[in-house]
């Protein structure tokens, strides 16, 4: 499989206190995401945001657009996103 790629969704505007409004990471957790070698990680990592996602609320449009860049990239989302 391939190396699980970044939540981000190319919005990248931190208006949520602190928060993306595209992909919900903070600034440090997208820094955090770029260290993590090992794709074991990088997938809890992904399902650690979508539970924070959840919390938020308001990121519906996440999956929908995480789905697209995950099937461009040929890896099936169930993989990823469960």
């Amino acid at each position: 499989m391939s190396k699980t790629p970044s939540p981000c969704i190319d919005v990248c505007k931190f208006k949520r206190e602190g928060h993306c409004i595209g992909c919900s990471m903070t600034k440090a957790q997208k820094s955090l995401f770029k260290s993590l070698k090992k794709d074991r990680h990088r997938m809890a990592f992904v399902q650690m945001l979508t539970a924070q996602q959840g919390r938020l609320g308001k990121y519906s449009h996440w999956v929908q657009a995480y789905g697209k860049k995950l099937s461009k990239r040929k890896i099936t989302p169930s993989d990823i996103l469960g």
